[in-house]
């Protein structure tokens, strides 16, 4: 269609704003508003079923004269087929919106907001980097549904590839769970995740480094005990043979947590993922190394806090950092290895298998009897405690020791 042009580039660009909006006319509808700011926006005006009506074309200069020409044009071959512009303009911003909504990117993102809530910080944050770091680069702006396995195997294969072998298994079991969310919200057909089991290799578990030795025991407690660094990194490494749980468990504790008077610390269900909390009965001498630690961080939040903010808890790198400097390496001695020293020493010692396990809070992570029996040998986990700290002593102090067995 040919029309009469009116305006020139030159006369667009020089419109000042005045006092009140006026309009620069091009022919068929078409004119520039020009605001009292100097702001300026194309519209169209056309009629349709005998109404007027008028649309936006977009600001200038983002849309020039000659695109708004083009705009104006496609408006009314819409007009001779009978459809109206404005109508088919929102129907397209609509069909766009509805499909960035479905991408994998958009529901990857919807699927974490619903459940990273219920997740430590850690655990959130790490799983946040994977999905904007291995996965949205690659799949992010797809439609979920078209996505198919041979393209999600390619994804996964970029992080094989660079020898997390590790880092991409997590990543296939995130995108399933993207997946079928978006299945159960009636975005995708089905889960093809689901097609790539054995695509991968079997990550080959690495055993945490630890010191089961009696002896070497000894040596790494009185090396502890001589540790020169911050004091809240020597109350860490102390606490943490005494306690064995978990190193994440150990940093994050927080004082409402702690009860000193009854001897117990209660870890809430949500820090372990586990149903129900996890009580951990306090020795003698972990209580003396909690006391000794009070003064310094009793009225804040956190037992270990960082050293750059008391808001926050100790880095996960503490403990390991201080073993380093005590000269304990990786391959030697680990903080998670404080847990298999206690659990190989307190099977040889023949204390009842389930309450060693249920201290290392392995058993019922799941299920309703988790929520009934979080206290099951309660009574025997507490004679264990304090028993292994009084080994621990022994260990420390360099005394002959007998092995000490329970009663079964």
């Amino acid at each position: 269609m040919g029309y009469p042009q009116m305006l020139t580039d030159t006369a667009v660009r020089k419109a000042k704003g005045k006092d009140k909006p006026y309009k620069l006319f091009d022919g068929h509808g078409l004119f520039l508003l020009v605001n009292p700011n100097g702001r300026k926006g194309w519209r169209l005006k056309y009629r349709i079923n005998g109404k007027e009506k008028l649309i936006s074309l977009g600001p200038y200069p983002e849309v020039s004269l000659a695109k708004a020409r083009e705009k104006r044009t496609d408006a009314r071959k819409l007009l001779v087929d009978g459809i109206d512009p404005g109508v088919a303009k929102r129907a397209a911003k609509y069909a766009k919106a509805e499909q960035g909504a479905n991408t994998f990117e958009a529901i990857g993102q919807e699927w974490f907001d619903k459940n990273s809530p219920r997740w430590s910080e850690s655990h959130s944050t790490r799983s946040k980097r994977l999905l904007e770091k291995d996965l949205y680069p690659w799949l992010g702006s797809q439609p979920i549904a078209e996505i198919d396995a041979p393209e999600l195997l390619r994804t996964i294969r970029r992080i094989e590839s660079r020898g997390a072998l590790d880092t991409a298994h997590r990543a296939l079991q995130y995108c399933g769970m993207v997946f079928r969310y978006a299945v159960a919200t009636g975005r995708a057909d089905r889960d093809p995740s689901g097609d790539l089991r054995g695509a991968l290799p079997p990550v080959r578990k690495k055993h945490h480094a630890s010191i089961t030795d009696p002896k070497a025991i000894g040596e790494l407690l009185r090396a502890i005990e001589g540790y020169e660094g911050h004091l809240l990194t020597k109350c860490a490494l102390s606490l943490a043979p005494l306690v064995f749980v978990r190193p994440g468990e150990l940093r994050r504790a927080e004082w409402d947590e702690i009860d000193l008077k009854t001897a117990e610390w209660r870890i809430p269900a949500e820090k372990m993922k586990m149903p129900a909390p996890h009580i951990v009965p306090l020795s003698d001498q972990a209580v003396a190394v909690l006391e000794e630690i009070q003064p310094l961080t009793g009225k804040g939040k956190y037992v270990f806090p960082s050293v750059r903010s008391k808001d926050r808890p100790m880095s996960e790198n503490t403990v390991n950092a201080a073993l380093r400097r005590l000269g304990y390496t990786k391959e030697q001695m680990t903080g998670h290895g404080f847990r298999s020293m206690a659990s190989t020493l307190l099977n040889e010692q023949g204390w009842h298998h389930d309450a060693i396990e249920r201290q290392l809070a392995h058993a019922e992570r799941n299920g309703v009897r988790a929520a009934y029996n979080y206290a099951e040998h309660l009574p025997e986990r507490r004679k264990m405690m304090q028993a292994w700290a009084e080994y621990l002593e022994h260990l420390r102090s360099g005394a002959e020791v007998v092995p000490i067995r329970t009663a079964r």
